[in-house]
């Protein structure tokens, strides 16, 4: 950066140098800076991973990113002294204008129902980032890049490839999260040969692009040929990824997001990019390892897709519900009186219950219990909802006691001393077949054994299947009772009663 002011043309000798101390002492706060802010960003990741701990790991996390920001725009404005630091001022005000804008509006207007597709379209975004960035970088590289040679032109490769399969992957994800498209997996003959052809076509065209003249028609061609194979695969990736495994894929989008990052900051020469995007992208991979060990899965067979055919249409009184047998349907007047008489009552939530927007309604029902002087308790599966820690983030947001909000494997040995278990719009994570029924898809995914206490209320609009397109045979069993309609209403039917 000193040799860029001290070259510039028409600074006098003095000049030059005082104008090389504030590039040195730019470099210095610069370095100081990303350093401070890397701290925060693992501070932040340490703190969100408790309830207790978890405001405290937001506002690390914003004074992280505060910081990195004043440093980054520091750098831009004095970096190129030959564009004009009002110029560089304006692009980067108004870059932040329409972004905070937008981020404004979303943040405002987005439900937590919608959470989980909203962040599948921010991964899309960083991806796309780093495809503009890898461009970008082909066409005009630093000079520290460009001596780095064929290394830099692999971090270019590599960078546009992930970034193009999370672009296109994550814009799969949205529309199925949403419910724009099928949540049935896309189920292509040879789909995993194709996608190994895919991957060998990219590594060939990679060899080619950095043994080729540089920015010559070869190169060119290898470049894009590689981004259209690289998106392609993105919808085919997720494509073939049925709706019962969508929060696996959730988290593998996140951390192909970070690793696309942590490429750009390579390709941009910037310490904090490849901080921040190692940590994302390793945080990621460790919590999609998580989840498919929680659904009794390996993670390389939900990436490879094919299970899971989307929610079911069925009508209240299907085909399927009748081959399962009869079911007990209640209402809300008769599980208050039962929830009077209990003394232990378990809760388990579902997307349901967001969909519902049941959570605050299930706050008031909880803390009416707990005055009545009921044991109430929340059973969460770590795959519950569409969205890591999902059902954690609504029972916070309701003011539920962290306390009460335990985990699948704190509650499931104690279900037989349970008087009512509560299942709010939960379908596959409390189901027994992944138990009883070896041939079933859900065959060994572990769930929360509700069926073990004494009384299972069923929260449900329907008879429908899951998520995972499986019929639940808890809805059929003796000591369960459904109460039909929407969760909201329901609870707060029972709260009246109470």
């Amino acid at each position: 950066m000193t040799a860029l002011f001290s070259a510039a043309p028409g600074i006098p000798a003095p000049a030059a140098a005082l104008a090389g101390a504030a590039a040195t002492f730019v470099d210095r706060f610069t370095v100081l800076a990303y350093l401070v802010a890397a701290i925060l960003f693992i501070l932040a990741l340490s703190g969100l991973s408790q309830h207790e701990t978890a405001q405290r790991g937001n506002t690390f996390g914003i004074v992280g990113m505060a910081i990195a920001l004043v440093a980054t725009i520091t750098l831009a404005l004095t970096s190129d002294p030959g564009r004009g630091v009002w110029v560089t001022a304006l692009l980067i005000a108004l870059a932040m204008l329409i972004g905070a804008t937008i981020g404004t509006r979303l943040a405002r207007t987005v439900e937590m129902t919608g959470m989980p597709q909203l962040i599948a379209m921010l991964h899309s975004f960083v991806g796309l980032a780093a495809v503009l960035v890898g461009y970008n970088s082909f066409l005009a590289p630093a000079a520290d890049a460009q001596a780095l040679g064929g290394f830099h032109l692999g971090e270019v490769f590599l960078g546009v490839f992930i970034g193009a399969v999370t672009f296109t992957g994550s814009i799969i994800a949205f529309l199925k999260l949403a419910g724009k498209i099928s949540g049935r997996p896309l189920l292509l003959p040879h789909r995993n040969l194709i996608n190994l052809v895919a991957v060998l076509a990219s590594l060939g065209l990679m060899v080619w692009f950095i043994n080729a003249p540089e920015h010559s028609g070869a190169a060119w061609i290898a470049l894009v040929a590689m981004t259209v194979i690289a998106l392609l695969v993105g919808l085919h990736l997720v494509g073939a990824i049925g709706g019962g495994d969508m929060p696996v894929v959730v988290s593998m989008l996140n951390s192909l997001s970070g690793w696309a990052a942590a490429f750009a900051g390579f390709m941009l020469n910037n310490d904090l990019l490849i901080i921040t995007g190692a940590l994302v992208g390793s945080s990621g991979a460790y919590l999609s390892y998580i989840m498919s060990k929680a659904m009794n899965r390996k993670f390389v067979s939900v990436i490879l897709g094919g299970f899971g055919s989307g929610a079911s249409t069925s009508p209240k009184k299907g085909a399927a519900a009748e081959e399962q047998g009869e079911y007990r349907e209640t209402d809300a007047a008769s599980v208050a009186s039962m929830l009077k008489d209990a003394h232990r009552v378990v809760i388990t939530p579902g997307y349901g219950m967001a969909v519902a927007q049941a959570q605050y309604p299930v706050a008031d029902l909880t803390a009416k219990l707990r005055d009545m002087g009921v044991d109430v308790t929340f059973g969460i599966h770590p795959v519950a909802g569409r969205l890591p820690g999902h059902m954690n983030v609504l029972l916070a947001e309701a003011k539920v006691p962290y306390n009460i909000v335990l985990e699948m494997d704190e509650v499931n040995d104690d279900f037989p001393e349970v008087d009512v278990v509560l299942v709010i719009g939960a379908n596959d994570t409390v189901n027994p077949a992944a138990t009883d029924e070896p041939d079933s898809p859900i065959a060994g995914m572990p769930v929360l054994k509700v069926w073990e206490a004494q009384n299972v209320i069923v929260f449900k609009r329907s008879m429908a299947t899951g998520y995972a397109g499986v019929q639940n045979p808890l809805f059929f069993r003796e000591n369960t009772q459904m109460l039909f309609g929407d969760a909201k209403a329901s609870v707060e039917e029972i709260v009246k009663d109470l």
